[in-house]
């Protein structure tokens, strides 16, 4: 009788593309342990790697992925130093090469470039480049000529099609010159992304003119600019004209407002609308629609009032048939829900994701209208909207449960953190993909929420919009499985299991406690594995909170977390000495770690808190011995400075294999002798760090 086949008797071909379907690394890395068959397998279909580890470890670099294609080079350490210049002691020139022997077929390269040197020698031993990223997050020198970050660039890589500078600092006065000067690489850009954060006013019209007519073949456009029209070169009527007309290929288009791009939460009392309106007009919106037939994903934040969008929306519904995805901000008309008439964006049927922000006249009949009408949602993201209610957003969940898994309720008054989870309990099972504010609003006296549905829904019921016929077809089941109901809360309500919900976005005021959250309906998350916290406020003028705790470990109930993303980023107080009755940041931030060695975290990126006023954003010594408590953690990334002593504490950490410090915010700060800083300093850690055992 024959043997029974293996894995290894599968041919080749087949197992080549078994190989190239898995994206995630760790597992990659135990199958090439498996034989010396999969290892080759492994290394001849990795087509992304991103180099970890010290620029000077030239032994260090590995030369078995020949095959790969794109090579990230951003994270190598020290971070945020000039790539080719991080010592002395080598000849930078001799990197360079040393990455293009072992890496001959990359197309495709992301790279921190500090100078234009680092552009300028590497591109050189990559003519052929296709796609590239640039990141800088220090300042430009003036002294620097215009556009020389560029120009080496676009002369070597005559291939290049895809560029992205989303998180590149430059002037906006760099680029156009070169796109100019470079015509036959300008036309064969087919993407380019211009929405730089650190941008202070962003591009301005008659820049965007001329970059988009350099362009004439470009599919993805995104770029910061300024719709203000109290300022010099604001994006109007004409600028979007001139997009439409030179670009007229476009899938993909971002114009965002520059203040957007900060994701500062707003005021949820703010009424939606501007002082200023934008300088756009809805016969000007209609002309650019028709002029961008094969738009799939539009985003048109615009920070100015646009006023009486819905006509304009309903011809980007029959003039753009494969839009797919949909942002707009501080549009304002963009559905009136006139009787049980649809309009507007109503009318985008084929929208898979919608965004709405800062719109001041959006209403429950609004949000019920566009679960009508845009049947096909899986995401939809609400911003600002002081007008709306639990209950249009509920019931809109409702009509959209077959579709909807990824909601985000920001800043909205009437939805504070019980009534967002009220909100979206229709698609309770479903869902995968959260952000709610931790708006607690007396959360305690809060119970379950089928109670304050029943009179919702009776009122709907009487609501002159819609008759017997219409509500029973669009009806959906409002009661209860017992299977529903599976852990006694705290208030002693049932509390009801979030059976897909996998990633949580949460945005918390500073001085607010965590802790509530299970209590406001979120206590049975068996799928949650990743959770991103947002802190914001000024700490400056407070008094000591009356816990010792923020509530991280409050988080201890859901089992699989493993990933955080706790972002302090955002909270202001005092970085040395602070008056007399106020805690300075290294007290505040013990208050917001304390508790994070009781969670099983394998991930987290941390964002200390700022003084804005001295650019500090530092690793305190309570942050650092709270930190060494996360006994589980893999992989740790700070996006701020610490003391080398400090970070010697994270050696505690037992299977801590990837740590690094990431000055990724605006403007990173320059003096490089501090310790703080020091590249000698990352490098020591570094090193001690590598020279332990790992046990697995």
């Amino acid at each position: 009788m024959a043997g029974a086949a293996t894995i290894h008797d599968i041919p080749d071909v087949i197992l080549l593309n078994i190989f190239a379907s898995i994206s995630d690394t760790r597992t990659r890395n135990s199958l090439s342990l498996v034989s010396r068959k999969f290892l080759l397998l492994d290394r001849a279909t990795r087509l992304s790697l991103t180099l970890r580890g010290n620029a000077t470890d030239l032994y260090m670099i590995p030369t078995c992925f020949r095959s790969v294609t794109h090579l990230d080079l951003s994270f190598l350490s020290p971070w945020g130093h000039s790539l080719l210049s991080s010592s002395p002691l080598f000849d930078p020139l001799l990197l360079a090469h040393r990455l293009r022997v072992a890496f001959p077929a990359v197309s495709s390269l992301t790279v921190y470039a500090r100078s234009p040197s680092t552009i300028e020698v590497l591109v050189q031993q990559w003519p052929g480049l296709k796609r590239v990223k640039l990141v800088r997050w220090h300042q430009r020198l003036a002294s620097w000529p215009i556009g020389q970050d560029f120009v080496c660039l676009f002369e070597q890589c005559r291939n290049l099609n895809w560029l992205d500078l989303s998180s590149f600092y430059y002037w906006t006065e760099d680029l156009p010159p070169v796109l100019r000067d470079c015509p036959e690489v300008s036309s064969s850009l087919v993407h380019l992304n211009l929405l730089t954060t650190s941008f202070a006013e962003g591009f301005k019209s008659q820049e965007i003119k001329e970059i988009t007519a350099a362009c004439p073949n470009l599919k993805n456009f995104l770029v910061a600019c300024n719709f203000d029209p109290r300022y010099i070169g604001f994006v109007g009527d004409e600028t979007l004209l001139a997009v439409a007309a030179n670009c007229p290929k476009l899938t993909l288009l971002h114009l965002a407002e520059t203040s957007s791009l900060a994701d500062v939460r707003g005021d949820p009392d703010h009424e939606g609308f501007t002082s200023e309106d934008a300088a756009i007009t809805r016969a000007t919106l209609v002309e650019f629609f028709c002029g961008l037939p094969l738009l799939q994903e539009l985003v048109l934040d615009v920070g100015r009032n646009v006023r009486d969008a819905s006509l304009a929306l309903e011809m980007l519904n029959s003039k753009c048939k494969d839009l797919r995805v949909l942002k707009l901000g501080q549009f304002h008309g963009i559905c009136l829900a006139i009787e049980s008439q649809l309009d507007g964006i109503a009318l985008c049927s084929g929208l898979q994701e919608l965004s709405i922000k800062n719109c001041g006249d959006l209403t429950d009949m609004g949000l019920i209208a566009i679960g009508r009408g845009c049947c096909k949602l899986s995401s939809f993201e609400v911003q600002g909207c002081k007008r709306i209610t639990e209950k249009g957003l509920r019931t809109m969940a409702c009509l959209l449960r077959n579709t909807l898994v990824k909601v985000k309720i920001s800043c909205c008054k009437n939805l504070d953190a019980a009534a967002s989870l009220r909100a979206v309990e229709p698609i309770r099972d479903r869902i995968q993909w959260l952000h709610i504010d931790c708006i607690w609003n007396g959360v305690d006296e809060v119970g379950n929420s089928e109670h304050s549905f029943q009179h919702d829904q009776a009122e709907m019921g009487s609501s002159s919009e819609y008759d017997e016929d219409m509500m029973s077809r669009k009806r959906c089941k409002y009661s209860y499985d017992s299977s529903d109901f599976q852990i006694m809360g705290n208030n002693g309500f049932w509390c009801k299991k979030w059976e897909k919900l996998q990633y949580l976005s949460l945005w918390i005021g500073v001085g607010e406690l965590l802790t509530p959250l299970a209590t406001a309906g979120l206590v049975d998350c068996p799928s949650l594995e990743e959770i991103r916290i947002k802190v914001e406020g000024d700490c400056r003028g407070r008094h000591k909170p009356a816990e010792r705790a923020f509530g991280l470990s409050s988080l201890a109930i859901y089992p699989r977390l493993s990933k955080m993303q706790l972002d302090c980023g955002e909270t202001i107080g005092y970085a040395l000495t602070a008056p007399s009755g106020q805690m300075d940041l290294s007290l505040w931030e013990r208050f917001y770690l304390n508790g994070i060695g009781e969670l099983r975290l394998s991930e987290l990126d941390y964002w200390p808190p700022q003084d804005r006023d001295v650019n500090h954003r530092s690793l305190s010594l309570p942050a650092a011995g709270l930190l060494a408590g996360c006994l589980d953690l893999r992989k740790l990334f700070i996006h701020g400075t610490a003391h080398e002593h400090f970070m010697m504490f994270l050696l505690k950490i037992p299977n801590l294999r990837d740590v690094q410090l990431r000055e990724d915010y605006y403007p990173a700060p320059e003096n490089d002798m501090s310790t703080e800083m020091r590249a000698g300093s990352c490098s020591r850690f570094e090193a001690a760090l590598n020279r332990r055992i790992i046990l697995d």
